[in-house]
């Protein structure tokens, strides 16, 4: 097993987990309440493109460091894993920029393409709601070297950022083609 990088304070900890989960999905649901009318002199939507690219590639990553971690190779799960919070945070600074410049996009699908895209709309934001504390959880647990705890969490956590990751490109593809 690696030795711990940071050390163990589990009460600034919770703190700070619970301090940036309550911002972000504070952030996220006031979005829907602001559009900011600025011409950047490109199209806004290039932000969604680079969400679907980051999680596609965050997607990869949670499964190389499922892989890695199942051939105990922990080094290289802890860099893969740093990577995929990395690029999940920039994919939230990216997903704002584009909620506050672009405003809301209705789906024009029709018959059971619209009630496909709207249930895996659906369950894709509410597991992205709920999947930030955990994230930041399990990565704590992982760092001070609690790895028995970690690998709990991680049980619940991979299954549900995997599924977020993945279905965040499908509802891109999906509502892409109606982006004005």
């Amino acid at each position: 097993m690696l030795a711990p990088s940071i050390q163990k304070n589990d009460k600034v900890a919770y703190w700070i987990i619970g301090v940036l989960s309550v911002v972000v999905f504070a952030a996220v649901v006031l979005l829907k309440q602001v559009e900011l009318k600025i011409n950047l002199g490109f199209d806004v939507h290039i932000f969604a493109k680079f969400n679907a690219a980051i999680n596609s590639t965050v997607s990869l990553l949670l499964l190389v460091g499922l892989f890695l971690v199942k051939q105990r190779r922990y080094e290289q799960h802890k860099k893969v894993m740093l990577s995929a919070v990395v690029l999940s945070a920039l994919f939230l600074v990216f997903y704002i920029a584009h909620h506050l410049l672009s405003g809301n996009t209705a789906y024009g699908g029709v018959g059971p393409i619209r009630m496909f895209y709207f249930i895996l709309l659906i369950t894709h934001i509410f597991f992205a709601a709920v999947i930030l504390p955990f994230i930041l959880l399990v990565s704590y647990r992982g760092l001070t070297g609690e790895y028995a705890r970690h690998k709990k969490i991680a049980r619940i956590t991979f299954p549900i950022w995997l599924y977020v990751s993945i279905t965040g490109v499908i509802v891109y593809l999906m509502i892409s083609p109606y982006y004005v």
